[in-house]
């Protein structure tokens, strides 16, 4: 059974079918600049676009970087504030004719690493961090989601949340090396490793295909490892979730 993955970011949005039996894409991705501004007219376009390449006409699963509950946007997230209050699966069907299964971007990525990738057959408390535009996070008990977390907002100081501090566009506007970086990050897995105690940390985002530069840098008790499906997790785990109807 094939599904349309698409994953939505602050860059880019990119889309594959997918088998989800086996966790692969069954085409090659393509890939669409993010609209700016990011509102919602205009990623939906976009989504239609992508719909379109495929000529794709059953079910899609969206992985969405907002908070999100049962697909409605609680904020803006790092896309642009009229997003907050939208319905995002309504509109993405009202654009493209197709139904839709909206999932948090970080919670996407985290179902294809616990049911392919890094997390598979893990019990216990397993977290995946996506290091990107932001830092999202996707929670899970003995392979069930937790949906809907945002650890990427905990506090780090003066009221600033640590994805101002420690996200990959951190990273780039405070032209720091992977060794700067990484004191950052062990700084964060820190803080949430004292939070959730975790049993895994999988990372994901574009940090997973260079994890062996910043890897040293988190030495800490508890086990750090790179997400397997690096930037195809989203897109796979967006399959996933609309196989499951997970909101």
């Amino acid at each position: 059974m094939e599904i349309l993955g698409i994953d939505v970011g602050g860059t880019g949005i990119k889309g594959a079918l997918v088998n989800i039996k086996t966790g692969k894409l069954t085409t090659e991705k393509h890939r669409i600049p993010t609209p700016i501004p990011a509102t919602p007219e205009a990623i939906s376009k976009t989504i239609k676009q992508l719909v379109n390449h495929f000529n794709w006409k059953g079910l899609v699963g969206c992985g969405f970087p907002t908070p999100l509950q049962h697909g409605k946007c609680l904020t803006g997230g790092n896309l642009h504030k009229d997003w907050k209050g939208t319905q995002v699966d309504q509109l993405f069907e009202a654009t493209t004719g197709n139904n839709f299964s909206i999932v948090n971007d970080a919670d996407a990525a985290g179902l294809a690493e616990i049911n392919f990738g890094a997390g598979k057959d893990v019990k216990g408390t397993v977290i995946m961090i996506t290091l990107g535009t932001g830092i999202g996070s996707g929670l899970f008990l003995d392979g069930k989601l937790v949906p809907n977390t945002e650890f990427g907002h905990v506090l780090y100081k003066n009221g600033e949340i640590f994805e101002k501090y420690a996200s990959d566009s951190a990273r780039k506007r405070d032209k720091l090396s992977r060794k700067e970086w990484g004191k950052r990050l062990r700084k964060y897995f820190k803080h949430i490793n004292l939070l959730v105690s975790p049993d895994l940390i999988i990372v994901g985002g574009g940090a997973s295909k260079k994890f062996d530069k910043i890897e040293a840098k988190l030495d800490l008790d508890v086990k750090i490892v790179p997400a397997q499906a690096e930037n195809e997790a989203g897109i796979i785990g967006a399959a996933m979730a609309a196989k499951h109807n997970i909101k």
